[in-house]
């Protein structure tokens, strides 16, 4: 049985994961702790969230958490790959950020007292451990470091947000569609090695680009074509990203 802390901490994890683990990664060995922003945790930090903290899996597609929805806790991304995204007035998915392992999500909706502005959905099969606001909000109060890694956050959060409006305005697709899988590249990548390959949909792809599906698959056949990227099904593998860099900077 998975241990919580109160009675929140169970509704929003049952309510978005039928998949529970009964087994998790304890905080002090997880192998992203040094990636995430519980890195300057005290151990006994560690194992009050250790203790309190549920834990849950998810298979590709499922949602973690849904737009709209009220914040209980946060999330901390243990394996796997998320993507954050927002659903237009026309119904249109735009994906507003990946998730890789070490990553915190929710954090802006409880801190901020509001509900969340994107859903949360699994790229793969994921594991995601749940903090308990109380749980959450004891250690900011408490630890001067992780409270200002926080704010970090939250103002890297919002640069990356105004980089993010400002590409949909000016650059055209194809540019976009080079930032797209740079940063792909980035966030999944190990020391941005190339060939670098990621099984993405192009309904995923044309989500996180801005554009209609059938934009993106064109212009990603060029890119082929180019000798830039090569794909098989799903799959797409980045063979030349200092060209894609170049487009991807073309109307700065």
């Amino acid at each position: 049985m998975l241990k919580t802390s109160n009675t929140y901490c169970n509704l929003e994890v049952i309510a978005y994961s039928p998949f529970m683990k009964s087994t998790y990664p304890e905080c002090e060995t997880c192998h992203c702790k040094s990636e995430s922003i519980f890195t300057h945790c005290a151990v006994h930090e560690l194992n009050n969230i250790s203790s309190n903290k549920s834990c849950s899996s998810y298979k590709r597609g499922q949602m973690i958490f849904q737009e709209g929805n009220k914040a209980f806790g946060v999330f901390c991304l243990n394996e796997g790959k998320v993507k954050i995204s927002k659903l237009g007035s026309d119904g249109k998915e735009q994906i507003i950020r990946l998730a890789k392992p070490g990553d915190t999500l929710g954090y802006r909706a409880l801190m901020s007292d509001t509900r969340y502005s994107g859903s949360a959905i699994a790229l793969e099969d994921t594991q995601v451990c749940f903090i308990a606001a109380e749980d959450f909000n004891r250690l900011l109060a408490n630890n001067y470091l992780i409270a200002k890694d926080m704010i970090k956050m939250l103002s890297f959060a919002l640069g990356d947000a105004e980089s993010a409006l400002a590409q949909l305005a000016l650059k055209p697709v194809r540019e976009r569609l080079a930032e797209a899988l740079l940063l792909l590249l980035k966030v999944y990548g190990n020391n941005e090695q190339t060939p670098f390959t990621i099984s993405l949909t192009r309904d995923d792809l044309a989500s996180l680009v801005g554009t209609a599906k059938e934009t993106a698959i064109r212009f990603l056949s060029e890119f082929k074509e180019e000798g830039l990227v090569t794909t098989q099904g799903s799959a797409i593998t980045i063979i030349d990203a200092d060209k894609l860099l170049k487009i991807s900077h073309m109307y700065d």
